[in-house]
């Protein structure tokens, strides 16, 4: 298994790509928006996006999103083949896109929106916390490209307050100021 930040060289991905974002959305009857091969190519073309494949079989996909001019950065489009699933794949292909996001856009926040329960997993393994909307990003044009999922009406009618998925954020910040874990901490509290 191979796993690259995608360049202009994997752009015969970005139909197939597309497509399994939509056979997926279908099949898991839940809000999953949809992304054209266009725009699959652009964030391929622009480095912003990671692949895995085998034998030049497309196996998985991911890409980040800028807003914010560099304040927040989002992942999106998380997808493995179902000839893929279940072998960790996801796993790898976030923690790749996520090291790629730290590297590009050092001090970044970090997040995403989802309604899987695996993808919160993966997210909390690497830091993510979930919060509410109203700490991601307020940029119009990020929840635009939420009006292909199924659940839109969700998000309008709450005035991108509450949806079905949940919004989690990764704040390099935030980690920083997290007191340093000391074994001896606590260890000498007197007990009463």
């Amino acid at each position: 298994m191979e796993i690259h930040i995608a360049g202009a060289q994997h752009i015969h991905f970005a139909k197939i790509i597309s497509q399994t974002i939509d056979d997926s959305a279908r099949d898991r009857g839940t809000g999953i928006a949809r992304r054209t091969p266009e725009y699959i190519i652009q964030k391929m073309e622009n480095g912003n996006a990671v692949v895995a494949f085998e034998e030049d079989e497309f196996a998985g996909f991911c890409y980040i999103e800028v807003w914010g001019h560099g304040k927040y950065v989002a992942h999106s489009g998380l997808i493995v083949a179902p000839s893929f699933r279940g072998q960790g794949l996801a796993k790898k292909i976030k923690k790749k896109v996520f090291d790629l996001s730290l590297k590009k856009f050092p001090g970044a926040k970090v997040f995403g929106i989802t309604t899987g329960q695996a993808v919160m997993k993966i997210n909390s393994e690497l830091g993510y916390k979930p919060v509410h909307f109203s700490e991601l990003t307020d940029d119009p044009e990020f929840w635009k490209g939420c009006q292909t999922c199924k659940n839109f009406d969700v998000l309008t009618r709450t005035e991108r307050k509450l949806c079905l998925c949940t919004g989690m954020l990764y704040d390099p910040e935030a980690k920083e100021k997290q007191p340093k874990k000391n074994f001896l901490n606590g260890l000498f509290k007197s007990k009463k």
